[in-house]
């Protein structure tokens, strides 16, 4: 296995796809072009795993549906959340086609994709349905905008906030092994280990 990384979009947001030697895939957010993406680099998704749906991770998913991959989420289809004619309504050119989620993840705690064995970790905070995917033999933490190198989600969105966030992090994320690698939603790869020792969030760990 190997693991791409397709940055799109206005917000500059990270989608990860977990490649095969054979071509097959799957994929961990969908922002802008990341069909494009698969395509050029002739690579086939049988699953897209979301971890929120705020618009800047959900860009493509319809275009990814309609090609044949499946839609795993917290919760099924929530424009609430997207939020895409409030961006608009403030200038942003973001545009999100509707897509039905085609398994609901709710409060399992684990989460078995073709040969991947996932930990969930419900992380709310940032948005009320962040998620985030551990996969277990690697020990890999794909957090979406939950933490960051150096920083946390923003808590400002509805739905949003600021001590369940750090709460969540602290209770979900930094429980796990320091040497665990964090492919966040923004900005590059960090640790737990070195966010439990520098994030400026977090002065009493």
């Amino acid at each position: 296995m190997k693991i791409l990384v397709h940055t799109g979009g206005v917000f500059q947001t990270n989608g990860y796809i977990l490649a095969e030697d054979n071509g097959t895939c799957i994929v961990i957010d969908a922002p802008a072009e990341t069909a494009d993406f698969l395509d050029q680099n002739s690579l086939r998704a049988s699953h897209l795993l979301l971890t929120h749906q705020h618009l800047d991770h959900i860009e493509d998913a319809a275009k990814l549906r309609a090609q044949g991959v499946k839609v795993l989420a917290f919760q099924d289809y929530a424009p609430e959340i997207i939020m895409e004619k409030r961006l608009q309504e403030m200038g942003l050119p973001v545009e999100a086609s509707a897509f039905e989620v085609d398994e609901v993840i709710g409060e399992s705690t684990t989460l078995k994709v073709s040969d991947y064995n996932f930990e969930i970790h419900r992380v709310p905070g940032h948005s009320p349905d962040s998620i985030c995917f551990y996969l277990c033999s690697k020990s890999f933490l794909f957090a979406g905008d939950t933490l960051f190198n150096g920083s946390i989600g923003r808590t400002d969105l509805p739905g949003g906030n600021h001590e369940q966030l750090l709460d969540s992090i602290r209770q979900k994320l930094y429980s796990l092994p320091d040497e665990t690698a964090v492919f966040p939603g923004h900005g590059p790869r960090t640790s737990i280990g070195r966010e439990k020792q520098t994030n400026p969030f977090f002065p009493n760990i």
